[in-house]
């Protein structure tokens, strides 16, 4: 249901020939132009360092274990993501403007502050720098949200909060505040995540679909949709919570299936000449493998990583490039069309993930080899948005208008 603004965004702020350290620059102008570009350099970096560190290659005092790796990947990479994205789509549902100009500028100084600190080691006074950007971030999308009525994506909010308390335990576990593994916080998170991604996806893939897709009729349900929802959430807190497989297992079974059941009501198989869509259906359809690779690791079936990262570079990375081509052309005033950049970016992130997966699930011998293939993709895909986009993030938009 549109949303009627109650004021209308502030008027254009942008000089085209402003510094870049200058808050009318026009990187500074909406949430995705900052942390699009932020977070596919840090991704494309952060792989190939965490390998090196794995590979017992890495010197020094910089701080690249297992639980750097895996905080990063989620609170520092994906949640710059999921900021942009919200930033940019909280002005779309509400016509408030979120941050911009010196606001924007600092928050984004904060998430790089965050990243130096957690990697020069732990600490007090680094996990309070590191953790104190998402309820920064989270504050103003809740008053914009607040302010126009828009109670409908309010719980975006909530889901912000426990991924801020997930983040807050895992450094009081790091601490040694808590007895806890830092992988429960770690997987809380990517669950978060994961709900985030499905919920919006089942709102945007099938209107994208239809706009998109010539001679589709792709079939939104809500009530599937909710379905999901909640089977993942239970799937999700049976697993945290270290229940028996008898109650995990059918519980995450629910979830791949009533997800792929939505995905094939979408009409995949309408896409698979429109490159910013494909990957769209493609990454949803990661969901779905990853709950179902859960069921088979609660049953012992398989190790949890295999399932996790199914999730995390199946699903999370595929939707995030994916919503960043797509956005990020959308929001700069250029035409929604996927050409052999998009297409090498979307293909590069499905072999990754295809090589990850069968680094957990394939003989130990080959686990090096195909975690160096997944690797060297993922930073190919991100190193190749960031080269490619970069320009279009950091300069003014094509048609002139604001944002």
């Amino acid at each position: 249901m549109a949303i009627t603004p109650i004021s209308e965004p502030s008027p254009p702020s942008t000089t085209a020939g402003a510094a870049p350290w200058h808050a009318r620059h026009a990187v500074w102008q909406l949430g995705f132009r900052p942390f699009y570009l932020l977070a596919a350099v840090f991704a494309a970096i952060s792989i190939p360092l965490w390998l090196a560190s794995y590979a017992g290659l890495l010197t020094g005092g910089l701080q690249v274990g297992l639980g750097w790796h895996m905080h990063e990947m989620v609170f520092g990479f994906a949640l710059a993501v999921v900021v942009g994205f919200l930033y940019t789509a909280g002005r779309n549902w509400t016509g408030l403007p979120t941050p911009h100009g010196a606001p924007l500028m600092a928050l984004a100084a904060l998430w790089l502050a965050g990243r130096i600190a957690i990697l020069c080691g732990p600490g007090l006074v680094p996990a309070l720098v590191e953790w104190l950007f998402l309820p920064l971030a989270a504050w103003p999308l809740y008053q914009v949200l607040r302010r126009s009525g828009n109670t409908r994506n309010l719980f975006l909010v909530g889901l912000l909060a426990l991924l801020a308390l997930a983040n807050g335990l895992f450094h009081a576990a790091v601490l040694g505040w808590l007895t806890l593994s830092v992988f429960v916080p770690v997987q809380a998170a990517i669950f978060v995540i994961v709900l985030i991604e499905s919920v919006i996806g089942a709102r945007v893939i099938p209107m994208f679909t239809r706009n998109g897709a010539k001679g589709s009729t792709p079939v939104a349900s809500p009530q599937r949709a909710l379905v999901a929802v909640a089977c993942m959430a239970a799937a999700a807190i049976a697993w945290l919570a270290g229940a028996p497989a008898w109650l995990t297992a059918p519980l995450a079974f629910c979830a791949a299936g009533v997800s792929l059941a939505n995905l094939l009501a979408w009409q995949p198989q309408r896409t698979l000449r429109v490159p910013l869509l494909w990957i769209l259906h493609l990454s949803y359809a990661w969901i779905g493998v990853g709950f179902a690779l859960l069921a088979a690791a609660s049953l012992g079936l398989l190790p949890a990583s295999a399932a996790f990262h199914a999730l995390t570079v199946g699903s999370m990375a595929g939707l995030i490039i994916g919503m960043m081509t797509r956005t990020t052309l959308g929001h700069t005033g250029r035409p929604l069309k996927g050409g052999r950049a998009e297409t090498a970016m979307y293909w590069l992130i499905q072999l990754g993930a295809l090589a990850r997966l069968l680094a957990a699930v394939g003989p130990a011998a080959l686990a090096m080899p195909l975690l160096l293939a997944a690797g060297a993709c993922w930073s190919l895909a991100f190193g190749l948005y960031a080269c490619v986009y970069a320009p279009y993030l950091w300069r003014v938009r094509v048609d002139g208008r604001e944002g």
